[in-house]
């Protein structure tokens, strides 16, 4: 559970560079804008290692805020939006338009057209401690990463080792030292002499962290879905690429004449789905999803179930450090970030209430509420890194996420609304 929750951060001086030697793996560094007091800062964990006043954008382009990592870095960069307008030590967030970047003019209020400025210095700095994946977090309130633990996040899997079961060795007398009279007791041993030589405890073979979204089935899941179930039961809806094209709405309208269902409630709804995961013996269709980005790409995808789908999840991030896969542990960070829900997305997604998505232990209950495959479970398990990340939202992938980007959460859309 999360130690405290994170209503505020004191503020430290203007621009600072407090440990930057402490903070040596770009990987797990997390930069966290706060819009309301027009501060960033970079933590390591949940130590402050470097801070800096900022300038976001201005009434009409205000600065989108969610979850963002750096997609690309480039030292001289002009805006290809804004009159070829210098933006020195850019730092890319999305690829319509929203960056960090160093400014000549950083105030202490919202001035830019949606980017976040910095002080020429800072700027500089910053760029030389990041690396492209590194999550940036823009938040209205003061947010802060704190300590966590829960049985939903992951762990590495520890190494398997080899050799006789213990049920298998056999027993030598030895002493307990922690009875009060010391008693014999037998404890397994094993002929050394006839072990294996102990393999090498390796990293995977692929460092990069890993990208983790939780979220609602959207439509693209469901269609997918669809296409591959009625296929199986022998209405060809095409290839399953989550599209509905002509063969799949065929497929579709042919499934609900042989089986009776009326047409009513758009081509597909929640009776639909029941009814081709109980023909192809399925059980009921999950609500969830869970996918996952390695090095800006998709590496796997699976579906999730979310217990209390009336109660909003919320939107929580968490990061993943001091990875040890020999002993099987990691710690983790994590934050809530807040968010309205539109009430289109309440809509969507069946969401009649957000009480469950407030409050100190709001990221607690989001996990509570999670189920994952264990063969889900361990293929993660089995990639996870230092610097890895999990993100739980309810609205589904986001038209941000895309080619070369990791998961991009909007929690409010600010100037992306006003952009093409």
């Amino acid at each position: 559970m999360f130690t405290r929750l994170v209503l505020g951060i004191g503020l430290l001086s203007a621009t600072a560079l407090t440990h930057p030697a402490e903070a040596a793996d770009a990987r797990v560094l997390q930069i966290v804008v706060s819009t309301n007091r027009q501060q960033l800062s970079v933590y390591d964990g949940d130590t402050v290692v470097a801070t800096s006043k900022v300038s976001t954008g201005k009434s009409g382009h205000s600065t989108p805020s969610g979850i963002f990592s750096v997609l690309e870095k480039e030292v001289y960069h002009r805006s290809n939006i804004y009159s070829n307008s210098p933006m020195p030590f850019m730092q890319r967030l999305t690829w319509s338009g929203i960056a960090l970047h160093e400014s000549s003019s950083v105030p202490n209020y919202p001035a830019s057209h949606g980017c976040v400025r910095m002080p020429k210095a800072f700027a500089k700095k910053l760029y030389a401690m990041t690396q492209p994946g590194v999550h940036v977090v823009i938040s209205d309130t003061a947010v802060a990463p704190q300590p966590i633990e829960h049985a939903t996040l992951f762990h590495p899997l520890a190494p398997t080792i080899s050799g006789p079961m213990f049920s298998e060795l056999s027993l030598r007398p030895t002493t307990s030292g922690f009875l009060l009279r010391a008693e014999p007791v037998e404890v397994a041993m094993n002929d050394t002499a006839s072990l294996p030589p102990a393999p090498a405890l390796t990293a995977p073979r692929n460092e990069a962290p890993l990208s983790i979204l939780i979220t609602r089935r959207g439509l693209r899941e469901n269609v997918r879905d669809l296409q591959q179930l009625l296929s199986t039961l022998g209405f060809d809806a095409g290839l399953p690429d989550g599209y509905l094209g002509p063969a799949t709405v065929r497929a579709i309208r042919d499934f609900r004449s042989a089986h009776g269902l009326p047409a009513i409630g758009g081509l597909i709804g929640p009776e639909l789905m029941k009814a081709v995961y109980a023909a192809a013996g399925k059980g009921e269709p999950p609500n969830g999803a869970i996918m996952v980005r390695q090095g800006f790409k998709p590496v796997l995808e699976a579906s999730a179930t979310i217990a209390e789908p009336q109660e909003a999840l919320g939107t929580h991030f968490f990061t993943a450090h001091d990875v040890e896969r020999a002993i099987g542990q990691a710690q983790w960070y994590g934050m809530t970030l807040e968010g309205d829900l539109s009430k289109d997305t309440k809509k969507r997604f069946g969401i009649t209430s957000e009480q469950q998505s407030e409050g100190l232990d709001a990221a607690d209950r989001a996990l509570d509420r999670i189920s994952i495959p264990d063969d889900v479970r361990q293929k993660i398990e089995g990639l996870l890194t230092t610097g890895s990340s999990l993100t739980i939202s309810d609205t589904g992938v986001g038209p941000e996420t895309g080619d070369g980007t990791d998961f991009i959460t909007i929690t409010r859309r600010g100037g992306l609304a006003t952009k093409g």
